[in-house]
């Protein structure tokens, strides 16, 4: 390769939702050099929110998940290369696989994502105890699920919530555990948080608040010798309070943790992340990070965060493409996240983790099957839960994303509606009556 074809590698570590998009966005934007994207699943880069939803129920075969088909990437001249990178040589601007190849490249792009974080509890290596992140995850999971008897749910994230749901629709009663006081608590406000708690209880899910993991108990004296390697198959979880719940399957879902080792090991920073600038570059100019692995500035709420959507990977994907085909602009991109339980769905616009008052729109969250609720820091909004009110959603995309002003007071008046407070301000931004389609 001469000097010159090697400025213009791109070589993309990590073939998720973020590299992928990294990827095809370069070619979008006119990139002509080589494109190398480097996965260690050995199979086409995929969407992963149906690996708890439709995949899990066989409502969606492996096609389905494709982002792009095989011809794609033949069509475009991405070259696809299956492996794990053990170093990067940044002096050299090499990156060296499990294989012993060595890729050079004129940039580097780290997209090595999150793995699900490990319950550091006896019993976690028995069989059946599982987590879900791949696509090898949900086929082993769908496998257990068919002969399941007792189905518990380690954690009410999102994953944990629609996993429990998946469970349901296909014939079982799970029972969620969860360390904190009420589900989704990292990520939605307490009427929202209540209403999923309400809407699994009345399928037949049975929710256990403010309880953590003891151990897991195997089918078989001696299955387990106490340090987590375990040899038989689960049977029980014993909770802190020493309960035990009969399970002879275990869905572990209590967050991820970014893959930093790689970057580290460069001498990359690290902290909750590989840490970038608004640019996404990390502290060498040559190396970019992007979607679940990078921790970075985030404009709107003034610190560095580290975020786990589709949005975000494909956003940053992008970014990055855009400076790399000579269009450099920082990345401040609303944020949003959804999920899928039974037949609602949770919409958000924003991030709310700061919020001091709420305002809710239509039904009471408790019993209605539809509302919003918009936090409010002081009098600036922060962002939207809705629940199957998909108007409201794409209003308040508009509203943050174009930083229109909405106050408490605004809200809280008789026969608001987002979508009439949008039209009303961009109205008076162009002097004339404006059309909005949400």
């Amino acid at each position: 390769m001469s000097t010159r074809e090697e400025a213009g590698h791109v070589v993309v570590i990590g073939a998720g939702q973020a590299g992928h998009q990294t990827a095809a966005s370069l070619r979008e934007y006119g990139h002509s050099g080589r494109i190398t994207l480097i996965g260690d699943e050995g199979v086409l880069p995929y969407e992963r929110p149906p690996l708890s939803k439709a995949y899990l129920k066989g409502e969606a075969d492996e096609s389905r998940l494709w982002l792009r088909p095989e011809t794609f990437y033949e069509r475009h001249a991405i070259e696809r290369v299956t492996g794990t990178a053990l170093a990067v040589d940044r002096a050299a601007r090499t990156v060296r696989l499990d294989d012993g190849t060595v890729h050079r490249y004129g940039h580097l792009v780290l997209a090595t994502g999150a793995r699900p974080r490990a319950l550091p509890v006896p019993g976690s290596g028995l069989r059946g105890v599982r987590t879900l992140r791949t696509l090898a995850d949900a086929e082993t999971l769908k496998k257990d699920l068919a002969g399941a008897a007792h189905v518990v749910v380690v954690g009410a994230g999102f994953i944990g919530l629609e996993f429990a749901a998946a469970a349901h629709d296909l014939g079982h009663e799970a029972t969620v555990v969860e360390a904190l006081g009420r589900p989704l608590a990292r990520v939605a406000s307490a009427p929202t948080a209540e209403h999923f708690t309400r809407l699994h209880e009345r399928h037949g899910n049975e929710l256990l608040f403010g309880q953590g993991i003891a151990r897991f108990h195997g089918d078989s004296d001696g299955a387990d010798d106490g340090d987590g390697a375990g040899e038989g198959r689960v049977a029980a979880v014993e909770l802190t309070d020493g309960r035990r719940l009969p399970a002879d399957l275990v869905l572990v879902g209590v967050g991820v943790t970014p893959c930093t080792e790689l970057a580290e090991a460069a001498g990359l920073r690290v902290a909750g992340g590989i840490v970038t600038d608004s640019r996404l570059l990390t502290s060498d100019p040559h190396i970019s990070a992007v979607g679940d692995c990078a921790a970075f500035p985030h404009a709107r709420s003034g610190r560095h965060l580290r975020l786990e959507s589709v949005q975000n990977a494909v956003d940053h994907g992008r970014l990055v493409a855009d400076r790399l085909t000579g269009t450099t602009r920082t990345y401040d991109d609303l944020p949003w996240f959804w999920s899928t339980q039974f037949t609602t769905t949770l919409q958000i616009a924003g991030l709310g983790h700061d919020h001091d008052t709420q305002v809710v729109l239509g039904g009471d969250p408790g019993n209605s099957g539809a509302f919003s609720v918009l936090l409010f820091r002081g009098d600036d909004l922060l962002a939207v839960e809705s629940v199957n009110r998909p108007a409201d959603h794409m209003a308040a995309r508009r509203i943050l994303g174009s930083g229109i002003p909405l106050t408490r007071r605004e809200a809280s008046a008789a026969g608001f509606t987002l979508k009439g407070h949008l039209k009303e301000h961009l109205g008076a931004r162009s002097g004339r009556p404006v059309p909005v389609t949400v």
